[in-house]
């Protein structure tokens, strides 16, 4: 958010995999928060006011050299504020305790016992209770600072939770954010209404009426034009931002023949037929697949699909006598994913077209109203907007379409042979009900042939790879289980459907340590 309209959970972080989840228990409970990177922190926490920090953990040592630590402003403000893992360590060395550099630490499962009473722990946690929680930490604090006391400990950390209620200031060695503390929502939720004293009140219609007032005001009466790639979040800021000025958007949408089976139709019918949204529709393939042609290596795709995109862009703004600003459908995992927590780009786990900002020559700036919201929260908010089920219940879609599933050089033909073999699996996941229960189900077409035998004949075909993942908000994922009948009656469809393949195989890979797309 831009500015402090709803109370706030500021949370700083230093490079934990898992922060998102705490921003994520934070909204569960019914309160808006925002994930700062820790040398960014003092700027963000002037801009958003908040009523309360949460430290996250991280990879680094507070007794390492020159470790990430908070601003100071985190400790003057008189705020509530929580420390996490190395939050904690940071909170204690910070104030004057001190933090061992341990030669082991506790890893995965374990136990505390509560040892005092503690305002995270109202109506959850008793004295003298053990509690299972998650713990991943090598250092741990060894003396407290002045004013604080120990709430909770474990058999490898006699400081598991550490309180100094005068100043509000709380730490835990475990992670709370985490499934695997069964309590662990419960207590951020704790922080977050008790501890802070916010309302809870967050909501999709809360946002979508202060996003409205803020679109508005960067706006003004300046002209927008909004790039459509199919997917469900370009689709929901459209319409979100529609609704804020009306007319003065435009929006493109890019047939750049990387779509799926009739998507183009769809997104067309969409926007022209139910919501009279003023629609370009290019036909864009032959400059796409043009381009792409001999060009193998996933990260030169994504920034040629992302340059050509900004190009066409740029174009169809000239022609629509200028635009002021670029709306893009930007979601938080998108920038989390791209941006590194120290800002470097040696983390940076792939780029996105959409994330990164634009080229001076536009001077256009960019209007993101989901920047801050992960996928579910972005199909909450097309329920809230009234879009169709069809569009908001559907599987995500990467802006640079197909080609992200074709490793290697990517070709009409290829392109062709997988819509249809997507299509076909697509069909069938719907026919079981399984469509609502997976996050996302795709084909991924592999650079690989294989020998058959269809008929009498020898065959020398493509090999298919299916691809099925549950997840909350594709930042983690899990492989779906279908049973082996299903795959076996998938696989033959799109072999006795789908000319160019013989072969199909399923991808059991996880997030981490795989990404949920193959490129």
């Amino acid at each position: 958010m831009t500015d402090a309209a709803h109370d706030t959970i500021l949370i700083i972080d230093f490079g934990s995999q898992v922060t998102q989840l705490i921003a994520r228990r934070v909204r569960e409970a019914g309160v808006y928060s925002e994930i700062a990177p820790f040398n960014a922190a003092a700027e963000v926490f002037a801009r958003l006011k908040p009523r309360g920090i949460i430290l996250s953990g991280g990879p680094n040592s507070v007794v390492g050299i020159d470790p990430p630590m908070p601003p100071q402003a985190v400790w003057d403000a008189g705020l509530p504020v929580l420390g996490i893992c190395y939050g904690q360590q940071a909170m204690a060395q910070a104030l004057g305790g001190t933090v061992h550099a341990g030669d082991s630490g506790e890893f995965g499962r374990a136990f505390i016992e509560v040892a005092e009473d503690c305002a995270l722990f109202d109506g959850l946690w008793q004295p003298g209770e053990r509690h299972q929680v998650w713990m991943s930490h090598g250092d741990k604090v060894d003396a407290l600072p002045s004013g604080f006391r120990p709430v909770a400990r474990s058999e490898g950390a006699p400081y598991a939770a550490i309180a100094d209620e005068s100043r509000h200031f709380y730490g835990v060695q475990f992670h709370p954010e985490v499934v695997h503390t069964p309590d662990g929502a419960r207590l951020i939720a704790n922080f977050a209404r008790h501890v802070c004293g916010l309302s809870g009140d967050w909501s999709m219609a809360e946002f979508r009426a202060t996003k409205i007032a803020e679109i508005r005001a960067q706006v003004g009466e300046g002209r927008v034009i909004c790039g459509l790639s199919g997917g469900v979040d370009s689709a929901v800021a459209a319409v979100l931002i529609h609704e804020a000025i009306g007319d003065q958007l435009t929006c493109v949408f890019v047939d750049h023949g990387l779509m799926r089976l009739g998507e183009a139709e769809q997104v067309v019918s969409l926007f022209r037929g139910h919501y009279n949204i003023p629609l370009v529709h290019v036909d864009a393939s032959e400059t796409f697949l043009g381009g792409l042609a001999g060009v193998s290596d996933p990260e030169a795709k994504r920034k040629f699909i992302g340059k050509a995109f900004i190009d066409l862009f740029e174009g169809e703004a000239k022609k629509i006598g200028g635009a002021d600003f670029l709306a893009q459908g930007t979601l938080y995992p998108d920038v989390i994913e791209s941006v590194s927590f120290t800002g470097g780009p040696s983390v940076t786990i792939k780029s996105h077209h959409n994330v990164g900002g634009l080229p001076e020559r536009m001077n256009m700036q960019l209007v993101e109203p989901l920047r801050e919201l992960f996928k579910d929260e972005v199909r909450a908010l097309g329920r809230e907007l009234g879009l169709p089920e069809v569009f908001v219940g559907r599987h995500p879609f990467p802006g640079p379409g197909l080609a992200i599933r074709i490793p290697g050089a990517v070709t009409r033909e290829k392109c062709d042979i997988l819509r249809k073999a997507d299509a076909v699996y697509l069909d069938e996941i719907r026919k079981a009900g399984l469509y609502d229960a997976i996050w996302q189900a795709f084909a991924v077409l592999l650079p690989v042939k294989t020998v058959g035998v269809m008929g009498d004949g020898r065959t020398y075909d493509h090999v298919c790879a299916l691809r099925a993942v549950t997840s909350t908000d594709g930042m983690t994922a899990d492989v779906y289980p279908f049973e082996s009948a299903f795959l076996s009656a998938v696989a033959t469809r799109i072999v006795n459907e789908v000319q160019g393949i013989n072969r199909v195989v399923y991808d059991y890979t996880s997030k981490p340590p795989g990404t949920i797309e193959w490129e």
